[in-house]
């Protein structure tokens, strides 16, 4: 173990220059969920130049391959990285900025798929160091619905030969660069999206008496959706309800014909999830309803909860402190955010955890989905060399 481990070190440091010189191309040229064909084309170009050719594509954007180790011992590992980018207009000014204007690396997708360039590297190099089959998916679409992971699933990702676990790696700017965070259970929730429109009867405000008037119903009907997750949901059950746009298109005298909403909806629990969908549309279109105007609800149903199976996360954090020491290895709490990584961790032993890729005494400290989102460079180094690390102590457990 120790052998293998100062043997990935030192191909990581040796490989350094290179992954980064990749991440700054991809970050160069980032592309939108589903339109990553010029990022699929440079990573395939990448991996000829490792002699690797029997990749194949999946959702026009996806690729995966095997790599195979010194034996068939019957265990299959996937990795996965995402490769898509963010309609965000980057504000750092860096030799690698965006070059395609309103769209950015700004949820460290350049990071996760050069990193695993590096880890594919590094397995290619050591394969007499691990018995197994390692399946590589580089994955398009993870920031919009219905989500990459679920469309390569629907294309048989998981099968031919189905992994007996997968693992993912994400960065966190939360997190000191040298550092990673791992959580058993229940990490991250599902995500859904709430879209409803009121529609009454508009007018002029000083004669209500001649309105239904959707701005008044719209907001019982949002204070009494708070009231389906607080009266119906277990406190044991983390959720959130929250509306983050309202347009009532009238003005300070008129009362308008309809009011449109968005939100969303959060959750850890798939009973309870598909419970308050179906109590939120009810009690929305009843109180429409009882307040004489007509109210379209729907839920844009996005990716359920992640869930890090125990004991494959409780080794990976012991491998990872036997590779970075224990001081450098984190148990994390809760996120509230959606990745669609989960829909793996519904079919397969998951483990997603995460990178740490800040440093405040150079001023890295933005948060993903900001435009001056930006990670130490240095995490690089773990993010290939952890990476390669986990997946052959798996193999090889």
């Amino acid at each position: 173990m120790t052998e293998t481990i100062a043997k990935i070190k030192s191909l990581s440091e040796a490989y350094f220059s290179d992954i980064q010189a990749i991440r700054h191309h991809l970050h160069s040229h980032p592309e939108l969920s589903f339109q990553e064909f010029e990022t699929a084309d440079f990573i395939e170009a990448e991996l000829r130049k490792m002699g690797i050719t029997d990749f194949e594509r999946k959702a026009e954007t996806g690729i995966t391959f095997m790599l195979k180790g010194r034996e068939d011992n019957g265990k299959v590992v996937a990795m996965r990285a995402d490769i898509d980018a963010l309609p965000i207009i980057e504000a750092n000014e860096v030799p690698y900025k965006s070059k395609h204007e309103g769209v950015m690396h700004a949820c460290g997708h350049d990071v996760h798929t050069s990193s695993l360039l590096g880890a594919v590297r590094i397995l290619k190099e050591l394969k007499d160091h691990y018995s197994g089959t390692v399946k590589v998916i580089f994955q398009p679409g993870e920031e919009k619905l219905p989500g990459g992971a679920s469309v390569l699933i629907k294309e048989g990702i998981l099968e031919n030969p189905k992994p007996d676990r997968i693992l993912g790696q994400h960065v966190m700017p939360l997190i000191p660069a040298g550092k990673v965070g791992f959580r058993k259970g229940m990490y991250m929730a599902s995500a859904d999206e709430i879209y409803f429109t009121v529609t009454g009867k508009g007018g002029h405000a000083a004669m209500p008496e001649n309105t239904v008037d959707p701005v008044l119903i719209t907001s019982h009907i949002i204070v009494a959706l708070q009231q389906i997750i607080s009266r119906n949901c277990s406190p044991k059950t983390p959720s959130v309800l929250s509306f983050g746009r309202v347009e009532a298109l009238g003005a300070t005298n008129v009362i308008p014909n309809e009011v449109k909403v968005q939100g969303t909806f959060r959750t850890y629990d798939e009973e309870w999830r598909a419970d308050a969908h179906v109590r939120m549309k009810k009690m929305a279109e009843g109180i429409a309803e009882a307040m004489g105007a007509k109210c379209d609800f729907e839920v844009m149903k996005g990716y359920p909860h992640l869930k890090n199976h125990p004991e494959y996360t409780q080794s990976n954090m012991e491998a990872a402190k036997a590779y970075l020491g224990e001081e450098n290895v984190e148990e994390i709490d809760l996120w509230l955010a959606g990745e669609d990584f989960a829909f793996y961790s519904h079919h397969v032993d998951a483990c997603f955890y995460r990178l740490g890729t800040r440093n405040e005494s150079k001023g890295i400290t933005s948060g993903v989905h900001t435009p001056t989102f930006d990670i130490d460079e240095s995490s690089l180094k773990i993010g290939m060399g952890l990476f390669a690390w986990l997946t052959i102590a798996e193999l090889n457990a």
